[in-house]
């Protein structure tokens, strides 16, 4: 992925409210339930960061976020990066709120080039790494939340 190439933007829509959603996002107990289940802690406050490891194979990636802005209900974005590899990443989930139904639109805008020369770094890879989490995995939880 490349700081020239266009965001990846995954939307959804959840048959719940804007704050169901917003729990299921920031609350760490619940994203473990449905994002990562090794997340150490998670608030929802400008500034607070968190690391944690995942593993694809046989390589690691030392996710680190840092919470970038905060709108309560409505926005969470956090700058992304890994220890060990280049390149960074704001990743943004925004909440639109209609008649009890909550549209989630992420977008994943490059600021920094990662590698070119490993899978998981590619467009494609991430693409159907967040359709994955929010079009299954949240849809999944937030069904059974209902």
């Amino acid at each position: 992925m490349k700081h020239t190439d266009p965001p990846i933007i995954v939307e959804q829509d959840f048959k719940t409210t804007a704050t169901k959603v917003w729990n299921a996002i920031t609350q760490c107990e619940a994203m473990k339930l449905w994002y990562f289940d090794n997340i150490p802690s998670f608030i929802p406050e400008v500034g607070f960061t968190t690391q944690f490891e995942v593993q694809s194979g046989d390589r690691r990636f030392p996710h680190k976020w840092r919470i970038t802005e905060v709108i309560p209900n409505k926005k969470i974005s956090y700058h992304w990066s890994y220890d060990n590899y280049s390149g960074e990443a704001i990743v943004s989930f925004e909440l639109f709120e209609l008649n009890n139904t909550t549209k989630l639109v992420l977008t994943n805008t490059i600021l920094s080039d990662f590698p070119s020369n490993i899978p998981e770094f590619t467009t494609e890879s991430c693409t159907q790494g967040w359709q994955y989490f929010i079009q299954q995995q949240l849809k999944d939880y937030l069904e059974k939340e209902i």
